[in-house]
């Protein structure tokens, strides 16, 4: 009796590019707001991880919020904006 394998051909996954959703800072929000904000937004967040993101924002005018897919993206910085903060997305290289 004979046993014949067959190959399959390998199938690599390309991974999604990722993209950064960036926090600016501004002169409107308090930082209570901004961490609510941020924690009702981004449910993989924890409250120790919004201060630090929010304070990182107001102490360099910028804060890397989140690095995902870019549907993800798109819809976090749609949100953030939604409630009035300022945020954007860019490649993630």
């Amino acid at each position: 009796m004979s046993v014949e394998t067959i190959e399959k051909p390998s199938t690599t996954r390309k991974l999604a590019p990722r993209y950064r959703v960036l926090l600016h800072n501004d002169d409107y929000n308090s930082m209570e707001y901004v961490v609510q904000v941020l924690l009702s937004t981004i449910p993989s967040l924890t409250q120790p991880q919004a201060v630090t993101i929010m304070m990182e924002a107001h102490s360099n005018g910028l804060a890397l919020v989140i690095s995902c897919a870019l549907e993800h993206a798109e819809f976090y910085c749609e949100s953030l904006n939604n409630y009035g903060l300022t945020s954007t997305i860019e490649p993630d290289d």
